[in-house]
């Protein structure tokens, strides 16, 4: 990950400022700029904030002999994937193969895809990286017939190590995921019998069961993680000498995996148990706040993240009472967790922020509806909800050392 970013900003890279065009984000860079240099409607990212969630995770991780290989999808920002790694991250979890020759592309020499490989294109171009001894990949399968259309493919192949996969252990009705411990042993003996695969452990995503943070759910979160600690125990004869891999954690329930992991003997043995929490890394002022460990329910001595999104819309319409239109909507802020909640009024980026009490009713393309009576061209800042589909929008976002200083030190480039 020490490639630096070479590509020249231009119009297609929503909100720069023209003196930006033709410069690489270093050049521009030189030239201190400031939130008042760019265009509306905007996501900012707070440079201070990232660094709190980021540091209070990666301490908060080794303290319990857990590894942290976060999921990169969430951002698909080398940037932000950077400092995640130089943290104590030990690699980069992805979605999808067109993730991982990205993120190869990008400098990624450890890689979790969080989902199976099976299209054989993408599998010949994966049999000439594990050709590079330094380069780590494991995938997941979750029922025989992916472990047989691996099998059958590679052995075409002919790759030159076998390639890593943990049996992943899903819930009945949800997203993937073997649906019972029996069906996870049937997956780990196959994997186990292929010359061309190596079983390198489980996996899981505990969030699929719910998105709403209560003593049921948490309850049904926890027994999820016990059935894939029994389904790790049931195949330990299968492995082979490295250690085995475990692995669950996205950003909702992350505390209850440490925990049953920690009855299981993370940091106490060979096998390494890996949290791949990403949204943490910027936090929200949505679903992860609500849902989060370290989110608004945190206890008053724990740990607490910060929200280090946050978006900006001007006010260009202001037709009839109690109504005001933002230039921006749902090709520029997430909605799908909640929609953005106002926070701030400025008279224009620079200005001097100030108190908002308003709501937004609904979100058109372009357009964000806020119920309340403000000046045409003032600024609205916004907090949002789900980084997942946030960072997907833009091309390029500027990071801030602080919201109140307003001094851009960093462009942060996504790669969807």
């Amino acid at each position: 990950m020490d490639r630096a970013d070479q590509t020249r900003l231009g119009p297609a890279d929503k909100g720069i400022p023209e003196r930006a065009f033709g410069l690489t984000a270093e050049e521009f860079l030189t030239t201190e700029p400031r939130l008042a240099d760019f265009w509306t409607p905007l996501i900012v990212l707070d440079d201070a904030a990232m660094r709190h969630n980021v540091d209070t995770m990666a301490r908060w991780v080794d303290e319990r002999g857990l590894e942290l290989m976060p999921h990169g999808k969430t951002t698909m920002a080398p940037a932000l994937w950077r400092r995640q790694l130089e943290a104590g991250s030990t690699g980069i979890t992805l979605a999808t193969m067109g993730h991982v020759r990205t993120g190869r592309s990008l400098g990624l020499t450890s890689i979790m895809l969080a989902n199976s490989a099976l299209d054989q294109r993408a599998l010949r171009w994966l049999v000439g990286e594990l050709a590079d001894p330094d380069f780590r990949f494991v995938c997941w399968a979750d029922c025989l017939d992916t472990v047989a259309v691996l099998d059958r493919t590679l052995s075409e192949l002919a790759p030159p190590r076998p390639l890593e996969v943990c049996v992943e252990l899903g819930v009945p009705g949800r997203r993937a995921g073997a649906r019972s411990v029996a069906d996870g042993i049937a997956i780990a003996e196959r994997i186990a019998a292929s010359p061309v695969l190596r079983l390198a452990g489980v996996a899981g995503y505990e969030g699929v069961i719910d998105s709403h943070r209560n003593t049921e759910t948490v309850a049904a979160v926890r027994t999820f993680l016990e059935r894939q600690i029994e389904l790790h125990r049931a195949i330990e004869h299968l492995y082979d000498d490295a250690p085995a891999l475990v692995t669950a954690g996205g950003s909702g329930f992350f505390d209850v995996v440490a925990e049953v992991y920690a009855a299981a003997g993370a940091g106490q043995g060979a096998a390494r148990f890996v949290l791949r929490s990403g949204a943490y890394v910027t936090h929200d002022d949505g679903i992860y706040r609500q849902l989060s460990p370290f989110g608004e329910t945190a206890g008053q001595d724990g740990p607490r993240f910060q929200a280090a999104m946050r978006g900006i819309g001007r006010v260009i319409s202001s037709t009839e009472p109690g109504l005001v239109l933002l230039d921006g909507g749902k090709r520029d802020f997430p909605y799908d967790e909640g929609l953005p909640i106002p926070r701030q009024l400025a008279d224009d980026l620079g200005a001097p922020w100030r108190p908002l009490e308003a709501s937004i009713s609904e979100l058109n393309d372009q357009h964000a509806f806020l119920t309340t009576d403000l000046p045409v061209g003032s600024v609205v800042e916004l907090g949002l909800s789900h980084p997942c589909t946030a960072f997907d929008k833009w091309r390029v976002l500027p990071v801030v050392d602080s919201w109140e200083s307003g001094r851009v030190v960093e462009l942060v480039r996504t790669h969807f």
